[in-house]
């Protein structure tokens, strides 16, 4: 029987450790992305200013949107030159705090040993739906041939997740939606994007 638990506990360790092994990996960044292109190659030179919206001209947060989409861009083979410029780029995102689909708004019984839980005027031990963060998030990115006029890219990437930093998580996800640039493939694919470490 002593032989039996021993086994046990170091069965159980094991796992443990695996476990942790697997979780000491970058969190990987899952995003839907669908990209339209009229571009079988980008032609030099592959210069490009940003363009704003009237909506966000004055947007305090739109010059942080454009740093965060500034590394996807450079990786992509675009190079900012705001002075002699080839194309446009126009950047927008979306974050919104949902709540969790592993959460049970209608539970308030017992949750992971804790107790009962805390909703909306009852009091109890643990947490609420709203205490277990859920977002989902959007980015989109245009391109525009500025001698033509025409758009020749446009890519939209969505997700959803649990973390809370959202200036990493976008720049992930802007790379994700510029990942085969000029000629991305069709349809909508899933890309995943490490985050930085």
């Amino acid at each position: 029987m002593g032989r039996l638990k021993q086994r046990m506990s170091l069965a159980l360790a094991g796992a443990a450790l695996l476990l942790l092994a697997g979780c000491a990996g970058p969190y990987l960044v899952d995003s839907r992305v669908q990209a339209f292109t009229g571009l079988p190659a980008l032609p030099a030179p592959p210069t490009y200013r940003f363009e704003r919206l009237p909506s966000q001209q004055a947007d305090p947060g739109q010059t942080l949107l454009e740093s965060l989409a500034d590394p996807a861009l450079s990786k992509a083979g675009l190079r900012r030159d705001d002075g002699a410029a080839r194309y446009s780029v126009q950047v927008t995102a979306r974050t919104q705090r949902v709540l969790s689909p592993w959460s049970d708004p209608w539970d308030w019984g017992w949750g992971m040993g804790f107790g009962r839980r805390f909703h909306r005027g009852h009091f109890g031990f643990g947490f609420s739906s709203w205490d277990q963060p859920w977002f989902e998030r959007e980015v989109a990115v245009v391109v525009r041939d500025l001698p033509s006029q025409k758009v020749v890219f446009e890519s939209r990437a969505a997700g959803d997740g649990p973390l809370r930093d959202s200036p990493s998580v976008l720049t992930a996800m802007f790379e994700a939606a510029l990942q085969g640039f000029p000629n991305a493939p069709p349809g909508v694919r899933r890309v995943e994007v490490p985050l930085p470490q």
